[in-house]
């Protein structure tokens, strides 16, 4: 067996502002897959998987069991299949700020979800928040707390537009120019980022009323001025938003950006060259990069791995 591929995404704009109800673009990163696989001689990377398949299958049977709003799953196919040896054959990075549990559990429910909500019907709003719910609770058995997002991309494959949490709709975002100078990219930070002990931290901070004022009057609000500078093709005024929100991160997101990257962050908004923001909750994986000039960034970021993910 092996089944459908599920991509990877990227959060181009919203992270940790979408608990505070920012906008948010994520779109899907083709780049990384995975897929479900069986096989009766599995490596330790995949036996690994097999476990976590059969421990994700009992927290979905918990939820089915406590959850009256929770869909039902054929659970004993999942659990056949486990016994059988399937794993998640992926080559999304973990702990990178790519979804690779996101990837995960679109497959799942793909395959075993019983009334599932298809890509093909009429996707209404409300049946893009069911979907999203249902994929924030199996999720949740990955890092705490989840929003659904990651899972929700990674199934329909589309770029979606977070208009707050209860507002959510696929977005049409401007054709690539291949042409261009500008791009987006991913910078590997080399380290392995964990999501929930930075999302406490952020709890932590949200306790100060300082932070929650930077928060609304700064971070959501460029956040907010980004994702409608990006869908409106608006690239002056994009990078002109993306070096404050830049700047606001730097300011007060310091525990979540690699201690080593400090310099690298200020650097890049001293010279003009690039912005860096976070991708994904930080703490390592991969670091989000704007530039108008990728030749020139590329130059100032030779000793780095960069990734294209959207060209301007």
């Amino acid at each position: 067996m092996k089944g459908p591929l599920f991509y990877s995404k990227i959060l181009l704009f919203g992270e940790y502002g979408i608990i505070k109800d920012s906008k948010g673009l994520s779109i899907p990163y083709n780049f990384y897959n995975g897929a479900l696989k069986i096989s009766d001689e599995l490596t330790d990377a995949s036996a690994q998987s097999n476990k976590n398949l059969d421990r994700l299958a009992t927290h979905i049977e918990s939820l089915q069991e406590s959850d009256k709003d929770f869909p039902q799953f054929d659970i004993l196919s999942l659990r056949a299949d486990v016994n059988a040896g399937m794993y998640f054959d992926s080559s999304i990075p973990q702990g990178y700020g790519v979804g690779s549990s996101g990837a995960l559990v679109a497959a799942i429910y793909d395959k075993y979800a019983i009334d599932k909500i298809t890509v093909l019907e009429n996707l209404t709003r409300e049946k893009l928040l069911i979907l999203k719910d249902v994929f924030g609770k199996i999720e949740s058995f990955f890092h705490g707390k989840s929003s659904g997002l990651d899972p929700l991309n990674s199934y329909l494959s589309l770029p979606i537009l977070i208009n707050s949490q209860q507002d959510i709709e696929p977005a049409g975002i401007p054709s690539q120019l291949a042409t261009g100078k500008g791009a987006v990219f991913l910078l590997d930070s080399g380290i392995v980022g964990e999501t929930a002990p930075m999302v406490n931290i952020f709890m932590e901070n949200m306790k100060q009323e300082g932070f929650r004022s930077m928060l609304k009057d700064k971070f959501v609000k460029y956040t907010d001025m980004c994702v409608e500078d990006f869908l409106s093709g608006d690239v002056k005024a994009l990078f002109g938003n993306v070096k404050k929100l830049s700047h606001v991160v730097l300011d007060n997101f310091k525990p979540m950006i690699p201690a080593q990257f400090h310099d690298l962050w200020k650097k890049g908004l001293d010279s003009g060259d690039y912005y860096l923001k976070l991708c994904g909750s930080g703490g390592g994986g991969y670091i989000l990069g704007f530039t108008e000039d990728l030749e020139k960034a590329k130059k100032t970021l030779e000793d780095y791995k960069l990734e294209v993910v959207y060209s301007f």
